[in-house]
């Protein structure tokens, strides 16, 4: 994709974080761009700064009311960030809730997955477009204490990796965005979930790289339609040590036919 201006780009989860940042990156290039958020307090914030409208990524009939809003303001989507997403319950998977493990596969994966499936196969129609998912170093290493989280993220990447095979025939780029540690709302998105959220309370990102450091990647990975954009290159060796656990399995298994 060569250039954003007179593109149109819906942004889940746009509303704050690396969405709000992607989102301003993009206008800054022309883009028309819809945030697509749960938390409509925020949003009430961006207007008229961008068209906004409510989605709960897991909602399927939220979806295609965001997509018709969204298509009647500013014509059909051909950049997708599928964003939105909540931070971890930090616990041992053993004494973990079932509750959250399942909130988080639907925030994050089947969210994820909803997006595709709103947008996909028009961008497959019209052989254009690109779809960025937001997944994390989460996705690429392991860490303990967060399973539901490392779960999520790990499907987020093997999706984006399937449909980028699936769509590249067709004129359509597939990218999936796995940012380490970024100074963004994650902690009040997750509290707000859980029903803790205290308005008057202090409000404290997390501690990380500044969400416009990532967007400059995001614009640059849609541009040279990269497989995976990355941020912390310091995190290389740990996903080079899992990844190199998987070939030495591989040196001790010969071929099927040899079994």
């Amino acid at each position: 994709m060569d250039s954003f201006a007179g593109r149109h780009a819906l942004i889940t989860g746009g509303a704050s974080g690396i969405g709000l940042a992607v989102a301003r990156a993009l206008a800054n290039e022309g883009a028309s761009v819809t945030i697509a958020d749960y938390d409509t307090e925020r949003m009430a914030k961006l207007v008229p700064e961008f068209h906004c409208t409510k989605l709960d990524v897991r909602d399927r009939d939220a979806w295609a009311a965001a997509r018709h809003a969204a298509e009647a303001a500013h014509g059909p989507v051909s950049i997708l960030c599928n964003n939105a997403g909540i931070g971890p319950n930090v616990t041992d998977i053993a004494d973990s809730d079932p509750a959250t493990f399942d909130r988080m596969i639907a925030i994050k994966l089947t969210g994820t997955y909803n997006g595709i499936r709103t947008f996909a196969a028009a961008m497959r129609e019209r052989g254009d477009g690109h779809i960025v998912n937001t997944a994390s170093m989460a996705g690429l290493e392991t860490s303990p204490r967060l399973g539901a989280y490392t779960a999520a993220k790990f499907g987020v990447v093997g999706l984006s990796e399937v449909l980028r095979k699936e769509l590249e025939p067709h004129g359509v780029g597939v990218s999936v965005l796995c940012p380490g540690m970024v100074a963004t709302g994650l902690p009040i998105s997750l509290a707000k979930a859980d029903g803790r959220h205290d308005p008057a309370a202090p409000q404290q990102a997390m501690p990380g790289i500044d969400p416009a450091l990532v967007a400059g990647r995001v614009l640059a990975g849609i541009k040279g339609n990269w497989p995976y954009i990355l941020t912390h290159g310091e995190r290389r060796d740990a996903v080079a040590a899992r990844m190199q656990t998987i070939l030495a399995a591989f040196d001790k298994t010969p071929a099927s036919s040899e079994l």
